[in-house]
């Protein structure tokens, strides 16, 4: 994501011809974006993203099993 942000940030500024990033050839300014794919694919390949996904199911499970093994011991009797 970082790499999309900044490959967005040097095309304006190439674009809009914005300091520096003027005389730069498109060919670095596009690389970021180059780079971005390749982080993506890296990530469906190797299986990082679908362990990440998995590990936030499991994360979300922990936390609703903690819920109501809490709300199962009861707490002190509300008084009316």
């Amino acid at each position: 994501m970082y790499f999309l942000g900044l490959g967005l940030i040097l095309l304006a500024m190439k674009y809009l011809e914005y300091g520096w990033v003027a005389n730069w050839s498109w060919y670095v300014v596009l690389t970021p974006f180059a780079l971005a794919a390749a982080w993506w694919s890296w990530a469906d390949f190797s299986g990082y993203t679908k362990r990440r996904a998995i590990d936030r199911m499991e994360q979300r499970r922990r936390e609703r099993v903690d819920k109501h093994k809490e709300a199962l011991r009861g707490g002190p009797a509300k008084r009316r």
